[in-house]
């Protein structure tokens, strides 16, 4: 009795742990945290995000290094997470809305958002379950004008939850 009930209790806290992971990535990505993003990948980890990037994790935190500073406001927000785990391996199934507001022509802004699901491969590697593989689909896609870009998603400085939060869990580049 006493092992099934370790077994459930490991699945049940790799599934947390896993969970975490996918909202460390919209953290880092949302914050431009890419010393944060690149300690969420296995060493040989792999993403393919539709036609704006494919290939290895590493090459991607550099993609979104180059591409994140300009674009004005990112947000992603996860929603439903399913989760199946095999000892160190698990897969995955995240619905999200990332949200954007970049550049257009001359000073005006765009609205782009997306309806997406991650379709993840995760691994344990150095105690810490990581993203192996994620595969983006992208379900819809919309893009239109902001109107009044002086009111849309002012740029800001250092991003309060620096300032306020104070666990190792919020730090800058940080993985608690």
């Amino acid at each position: 009795m006493s092992s099934d009930r370790d077994d459930i209790l490991a699945m049940l806290s790799a599934k947390d742990e896993i969970r975490e992971l996918a909202l460390l990535y919209a953290r880092g990505v949302d914050r431009k945290d890419f010393a944060l993003l690149r300690t969420l990948y296995t060493s040989d980890g792999i993403d393919h995000h539709g036609v704006f990037f494919r290939g290895s994790a590493s090459d991607y935190v550099r993609f979104l290094e180059k591409s994140l500073p300009n674009i004005r406001y990112t947000g992603h927000h996860i929603c439903n997470h399913l989760i199946s785990v095999s000892g160190d391996e698990g897969e995955g199934e995240v619905y999200a809305v990332a949200w954007h507001v970049t550049p257009g022509a001359g000073r005006a802004l765009v609205e782009d958002i997306q309806l997406v699901r991650y379709l993840d491969r995760y691994r344990r590697e150095d105690g810490r379950w990581r993203f192996a593989r994620r595969d983006v689909a992208f379900d819809v896609h919309v893009q239109r004008p902001v109107n009044d870009p002086d009111e849309a998603a002012p740029l800001r400085g250092e991003d309060l939850s620096y300032a306020v939060l104070a666990s190792r869990l919020f730090a800058r580049g940080a993985r608690a």
